[in-house]
């Protein structure tokens, strides 16, 4: 049987004796698109963070693939072995940032073959063939040879999501890909996810967006204070969720998002 895409098996993670992760699994096959949903606070950054170690918890196993690092440490120091196999985990993880995290001093091209090239030691000429081709899926080919300052913050983050392909992930974690966005820019970044999801890609995807969770994932997860509160397919957490903290969560997101729409008709 094959293993999962990324397994999390009873995760915890504290800080300064707070525990802001409590007791977290959560499996994520082939072709899953997962939704993490939640109150600011609810520790659905933190759990994005630690399948790539960007954060450390200090219990519970995550694995990616066929890689595995199981921990119990509550200083949070990692072995010789664990930091080799973590490292070997991030090469099959792409990963999208809030605030893009482009090189300012490199172009778009270089910022794409960046890790393909010195990370994955993948020739050059094939690591410039697969960018073209991946800045023509996200349209920027036209883009290809500018500084990110020349770039809107939606052209950014379409440029991450392209580095983030580059590395030829077995899945990509998203955090709040649009939450630093100008309104008016977030339905272009949406556009190239929902095109990855349709493509059968592997995503885990921390976001606010609830119409766009509940249109492109197969599964969502409603967190709250550390724990997973409601896991389900998006009809159950977003149309009949058993939580009544998830149902206000969901409903006071949608009644918003429709006086919006209302006042934006009035004007």
């Amino acid at each position: 049987m094959t293993a999962p895409t990324i397994m999390l098996s009873h995760l915890r993670k504290s800080y300064a004796g707070h525990e802001v992760l409590h007791d977290i699994s959560l499996t994520a096959q082939d072709g899953d698109v997962i939704s993490l949903i939640g109150a600011s606070g609810s520790g659905k950054s933190t759990l994005l963070r630690c399948i790539p170690f960007l954060e450390v918890p200090q219990a519970g196993e995550v694995a990616v693939g066929d890689i595995n690092v199981t921990l119990d440490n509550t200083d949070e120091k990692l072995s010789r072995e664990q930091r080799r196999r973590i490292k070997l985990m991030r090469m099959q993880l792409g990963f999208v940032f809030q605030s893009f995290n482009l090189w300012p001093h490199k172009t778009v091209m270089q910022n794409i073959i960046e890790a393909p090239v010195h990370v994955q030691k993948r020739s050059h000429k094939e690591a410039i063939e697969e960018a073209e081709a991946l800045l023509h899926k996200v349209g920027l080919y036209a883009k290809r040879d500018a500084w990110p300052s020349q770039l809107s913050g939606g052209q950014q983050q379409r440029v991450a999501i392209a580095r983030a392909l580059a590395q030829q992930p077995k899945a990509i974690l998203f955090d709040e890909p649009t939450s630093a966005l100008d309104p008016e820019l977030v339905g272009e970044v949406l556009r190239v996810i929902r095109s990855l999801a349709e493509e059968g890609r592997t995503m885990i995807i921390v976001t606010h967006e609830m119409g766009f969770a509940r249109d492109v994932s197969n599964k969502a997860v409603f967190l709250h204070q550390g724990m997973i509160e409601e896991s389900g397919s998006p009809e159950q957490v977003f149309l009949d969720p058993i939580s009544p903290r998830c149902r206000t969560f969901v409903n006071s997101h949608f009644e918003r998002n429709a006086g919006q729409s209302d006042k934006g008709n009035e004007i």
